[in-house]
């Protein structure tokens, strides 16, 4: 479900974001210094929590773990979406995650497919993946290596960034949920439809928390600036992602992310004890 810009590699989004934060942001220093701690969404069983909330919203499950042998073409445009978190062959992150993978894995069922993502990416073109790589894909997701190289390429380039960011916004657990949602969806790229966009948008309609702006305000802030991004791409036109999930708990005032959950995205109905 990401969104990359087409003519900005994943590497060189994720670069520019960096350079947009600032590059004490991402430091390793400071992330050695907050990131480790299990704190906010740090904590594991947060992370889980997270995890199963964007399951909720990318495959209408709670069981994201039953998610890493997902394959399908959703007609989004960005190709094939599969995986814990839609890895995208169209956004460049698919090509990232069986790179990793081969690097670890040479001889595993995607590594022929390597030319061919390379060839699609900033496509929705299946030229040289079908008919073998969704089942290549699933085949691979019965291996231990694929479903730790799965996590590792989510961490690596969002729940990571998503969380570090957030921490030097201010933001407590909900607020590091809202920003590693978003980064999921749209991409960490820098335009106004990507997350770096997004937190841009909200800023000029509201101070962070580390700025002397009220938590909950610039959240608000936030997820009306998403929205209005979800607004301008038909794949992303129905917002309850954010109106009925995300915002539900705003309102609540439930900053700590704390269960029992109760919320809705697409309809459908979802709690968690």
């Amino acid at each position: 479900m990401r969104r990359f810009p087409s003519d900005l590699p994943r590497t060189a989004a994720r670069r520019t974001l960096l350079a947009v934060l600032g590059a004490g942001a991402l430091s390793t220093q400071w992330l050695s210094a907050e990131a480790t701690d299990a704190t906010g969404l740090d904590d594991p069983d947060k992370k889980d929590l997270a995890m199963r909330l964007v399951s909720s919203a990318e495959n209408s499950s709670l069981d994201w773990q039953a998610q890493y042998a997902y394959i399908e073409d959703i007609g989004d445009g960005r190709g094939y979406t599969a995986g814990i978190i839609g890895f995208c062959s169209g956004t460049s992150d698919m090509l990232a995650l069986i790179e990793l993978y081969t690097r670890r894995v040479p001889d595993n069922p995607l590594a022929p497919y390597l030319p061919a993502l390379r060839a699609v990416d900033g496509t929705d073109s299946h030229d040289g993946l079908d008919p073998g790589f969704p089942s290549a894909w699933r085949k691979a997701a019965q291996t231990s290596a694929f479903r730790q190289a799965q996590g590792d390429e989510r961490d690596r380039g969002y729940f990571d960034p998503a969380v570090a960011c957030a921490k030097q916004d201010g933001l407590g657990t909900l607020g590091q949920f809202v920003y590693y949602d978003a980064m999921v969806m749209h991409g960490p790229g820098t335009d106004a439809l990507s997350f770096g966009g997004i937190r841009c948008r909200a800023r000029e309609d509201a101070d962070t928390p580390a700025d002397g702006g009220g938590e909950t305000a610039y959240l608000h802030a936030f997820l009306d600036a998403r929205v209005w991004a979800m607004k301008q791409e038909a794949a992303h036109s129905d917002v309850s992602r954010v109106e009925t999930a995300q915002r539900v708990f705003l309102e609540q005032g439930n900053l700590d992310l704390d269960t029992p959950l109760k919320w809705k995205v697409y309809g459908d109905s979802y709690e968690i004890d």
